[in-house]
């Protein structure tokens, strides 16, 4: 198995970190309408998410391959993706476990709820519902239920 770096990404990394975004969306929630074009996910990750937010890449060390992507905001963790063949290889853990390091007080966050596989993912991360909506506050406007964190 290769070996997986996880560091804090910069500008180059835009990019393959969009890709990770669109096929892990599409691989996770082939139901959920996303109300923005590749083009602008491209945009939005490489002139907002990379310079202006904390974001994290998990790259695989013998290609340098981004196959992972996680983006924090205070306490809200805002977005981990990772590349659907990397999944089950302990990445998201070692995601979470950065994030919990990072924001130690606690941490929220939300996912869609026909993604059963996020919920049990988080659970075992010892996240617990907090509150769903019918998804009127969110752009795909898809039910979702936000999660927390507490030490």
């Amino acid at each position: 198995m290769s070996a997986v770096v996880i560091r804090r990404a910069t500008a180059p990394d835009a990019s393959a970190a969009a890709d990770v975004y669109l096929r892990s969306f599409a691989a996770a929630l082939p139901t959920v309408r996303r109300p923005r074009s590749d083009e602008e996910v491209r945009a939005y990750i490489r002139d907002v998410v990379v310079p202006l937010r904390e974001t994290w890449v998990a790259e695989e060390s013998g290609s340098g391959a981004v196959v992972g992507l996680m983006v924090l905001a205070g306490d809200l963790l805002s977005q981990l993706y990772l590349d659907p063949d990397w999944r089950g290889r302990g990445i998201g853990d070692r995601f979470v476990a950065l994030a919990k390091e990072r924001s130690p007080r606690g941490l929220s966050l939300w996912t869609f709820q026909v993604n059963g596989p996020a919920h049990r993912f988080y659970e075992r991360h010892g996240f617990v519902e907090a509150e769903r909506t019918d998804g009127s506050g969110n752009e795909e406007r898809e039910p979702d239920v936000r999660y927390v964190w507490r030490p």
